[in-house]
């Protein structure tokens, strides 16, 4: 009989054939502890045995990205709250040892303290199906990348008859004419057999750069229908945005502010300050593929937009370095995305109010001030870079309360 009073934790220490389980109650007792197989019909035996001993109030699970993402799923489609819990410490481990019961109770235990509170990625939508065609792309990019080094490599020492033919092309045009050509000769012949391996490398370049081109269609698609605006913000392509897109997952609930994603991307400046010395500088930590493809907009920005131009000449007067500007400008766009990705559907064309607030001689500050948001936040309602139906209807009513005094 269940005693639906007990509040119990539990604890999932996850590998390729097997996961064990281990249940405490929610005052740190341990329960009890099993292994079941990491097969569809043992996910059905864990959550009957974790919901036998009371309320299940949440599951700490190891590898929610690799061995336990199954798992994961299973609980969150039985309503079960899921955190992901990190290795245990190497030092409390050494203390302790080391089995998988111990991982077990450690999970559960690191849920009972707080320690644990990262909720997983669901890894079920169309972000995941991002992420898998990147992970095919990043690999045929790589082998690609080789092939044309192996092709340059073997043209270097080949014979000087061949290496003449093909001088001064650029790597297309050479992909292409080796790949068109027709080698003839014995296998003992030194010029056939190279001109046989480079035809079979150009091929397999050009097979790639098809496989390449198939996956961004695929990744453009994507996009088009789940966050069809994210890719007009300047300097965002489709690697960009499906880059930041998979960092988040595909539920972007999880993240709970700006600052947080800010802090996932790697971008949230670190204090760096002594003495007299008061400046920040560039965090180390988070999704350092995220953190690359906000560099790579920003970058962007710096060359082509003109609103970006002008601040970095404003950061620079005022003596900040390069990097420093670079770390500010990458925080601005982690915030300006962040707002997308959580409203990705195109939001409603609020430029009359833009109009109307210009008209009456208000400034974005006093409109912010007056609705207690930041004047960012009201210029991206403005320009319908987010979408919040609340504020704008707010906005809208402020703005036409202003008119009926000026008019009175």
């Amino acid at each position: 009989m269940v005693n639906k009073q007990t509040r119990v934790i539990a604890g999932i220490d996850t590998h390729a054939d097997t996961h064990h389980v281990a249940v405490i109650n929610e005052y740190g007792k341990p329960l009890a502890d099993r292994e079941f197989l990491a097969v569809g019909s043992g996910y059905q035996k864990v959550v009957e045995f974790i919901a036998a001993f009371g309320t299940v109030v949440a599951v700490g699970v190891e590898g929610t990205g690799s061995y336990g993402a199954e798992i994961a799923r299973t609980l969150r489609g039985e309503g079960i709250r899921v955190l992901e819990v990190n290795r245990p410490n190497r030092a409390e481990r050494r203390l302790k040892g080391k089995s998988d019961p111990l991982d077990a109770y450690q999970a559960a235990q690191a849920v009972l303290d707080g320690r644990a509170t990262a909720i997983p990625k669901a890894k079920d939508g169309p972000v995941e199906c991002l992420r898998m065609l990147r992970a095919g792309r990043n690999s045929a990019m790589k082998a690609r990348t080789a092939a044309i080094n192996q092709i340059k490599g073997l043209l270097v020492s080949a014979p000087d008859r061949l290496r003449a033919k093909y001088r001064g092309l650029g790597t297309p045009a050479l992909i292409t004419a080796l790949q068109r050509s027709r080698p003839t000769g014995h296998v003992a012949d030194t010029e056939y057999v190279c001109l046989l391996t480079l035809k079979a490398l150009a091929t397999r370049c050009h097979s790639l750069s098809a496989e390449i081109d198939s996956a961004d269609a695929a990744m453009k698609e994507i996009l088009n229908s789940y966050a069809p605006m994210l890719c007009d913000l300047p300097g965002v392509g489709t690697e960009v945005a499906s880059q930041l897109l998979v960092t988040v997952g595909d539920n972007p609930d999880r993240l709970g502010s700006e600052a947080q994603f800010a802090a996932l991307v790697g971008v949230a400046p670190v204090p760096a300050s002594s003495g007299k010395t008061t400046r920040h500088r560039l965090s180390r930590g988070g999704d350092r593929n995220a953190n690359r493809a906000l560099h790579q907009m920003v970058l962007v920005r710096m060359s082509s937009c003109q609103r970006t131009k002008d601040y970095v000449l404003k950061r620079t007067a005022e003596g900040k370095s390069k990097r420093e500007t670079i770390r500010c400008l990458k925080r601005y766009a982690a915030r300006e995305i962040y707002h997308q990705i959580t409203n990705p559907q195109p939001a409603p064309n609020n430029a009359d109010l833009r109009q109307l607030r210009t008209e009456l001689g208000i400034t974005i500050t006093t409109a912010a001030h007056a609705l207690g948001h930041w004047p960012s936040k009201i210029s991206s309602l403005e320009r319908g870079i987010i979408r919040n139906d609340d504020l704008a209807t707010r906005y809208r009513q402020w703005l036409t309360d202003q008119v009926a005094q000026n008019t009175i």
